[in-house]
């Protein structure tokens, strides 16, 4: 799933992979790792004088004031939106074809934002210096410090401009970015006291509680994580993803692609043929809502509409780059604990 690539697979595999990808207070029994977020470290104000923040990297950025002009990616940029912060341009996939926000821009205006790029590797060094950026923002998805949707052949170049800021999204579990997050949107001013915020964070935990119990009750409904492609099918092992390693903290029963399997795309993902895609047996298939993967509406292949679970109505979507602001996380959880607590065992 990585430009980021520490293992260097392909374009169609980071995105199809759905793993690290397509993640505060943690849960009790669903801590996270602190030693990966360097957050007790992290301090920052956006009222007055000086601004600094300590990334995921352990790269501190000072600043004489608060950053105003903001790129980001996409995800991060909406994650910022929902805490109050506006970013001036983003990068990453923000308009679909047809001209609306995709669904990685969650409720950004996208026609108020500079879209430096909306597809792989493509980002517009001239119009991002136009913008006279603070600081560029974005995810990472390897341990190397690679930050997300940042060409590789012109990363350089836009180091130069300005500095940045990663939030690591790689091999830990979903909680510790959203912290980071909350934490990143504090510094730059964001109220996160306000009704909404803190009401948000409720409803996550509170849906994490029902997914922890549907889990709980149901242990025999195992769940597959899929991605579909012309040519294959991808399915994600729950290691690496934010999303899947807290889902499978509070319990989920995963089918696991073996390490063998997923050894080709640096332990994310097995790909699949579509005559193969009935390899694993699964009760609720989970697929990507990515716009680079075709959603299941539009999967024609035979072999997939005999799956048991297709048969059975037992498929939801999954946000795979999980946009990370609470708010955004509530709806995913829900769905998950939603369709264990309806479904019926077919595998």
């Amino acid at each position: 799933m990585s430009n980021a690539r520490t293992a260097r697979f392909s374009r169609r595999g980071l995105l199809a992979a759905g793993g690290a990808l397509g993640l505060g207070a943690v849960l009790t029994a669903c801590g996270d790792d602190d030693a990966k977020d360097g957050g007790a470290d992290t301090k920052g104000s956006a009222a007055s004088g000086p601004w600094t923040f300590k990334d995921d990297r352990g790269t501190t950025v000072k600043l004489d004031e608060a950053p105003k002009n903001i790129v980001a990616f996409t995800g991060v940029a909406a994650a910022l939106y929902d805490y109050g912060i506006e970013v001036k341009g983003v990068f990453g996939p923000t308009t679909t074809k047809d001209g609306k926000a995709d669904v990685q821009a969650g409720d950004m205006d996208v026609s108020k934002v500079t879209i430096l790029g909306n597809v792989w590797d493509q980002f517009n060094v001239e119009k991002y210096a136009a913008l006279a950026p603070d600081v560029l923002i974005s995810t990472m998805f390897d341990d190397a410090g690679t930050l997300w949707y940042v060409p590789e052949a012109s990363k350089d170049k836009i180091a130069k401009l300005a500095p940045s800021v990663g939030i690591s999204v790689f091999d830990r579990q979903l909680t510790g970015p959203l912290q980071r997050m909350w934490e990143l949107a504090e510094s730059l001013g964001a109220d996160m006291t306000a009704a909404k915020v803190t009401d948000a964070k409720k409803r996550f935990e509170a849906a994490s509680e029902r997914l922890r119990k549907a889990a709980k009750a149901k242990p025999e409904i195992k769940v597959l994580v899929g991605s579909a492609s012309p040519e294959l099918f991808y399915v994600s092992g729950s290691n690496l993803s934010v999303d899947l390693e807290y889902f499978k903290a509070l319990g989920v029963n995963f089918v696991e692609p073996t390490e063998e399997a997923k050894k080709a795309t640096g332990g994310w993902f097995e790909s699949l043929s579509w005559e193969n895609v009935d390899k694993h047996k699964a009760d609720v298939i989970l697929m990507d809502d990515r716009s680079s993967a075709i959603q299941p509406a539009d999967i024609t292949e035979a072999t997939w509409k005999q799956l048991p679970a297709v048969k059975a109505g037992q498929v939801i979507a999954r946000s795979t780059e999980p946009i990370l602001s609470y708010d955004k996380c509530v709806a995913p959880v829900e769905a998950l604990a939603e369709a264990i607590e309806k479904a019926k065992k077919v595998s």
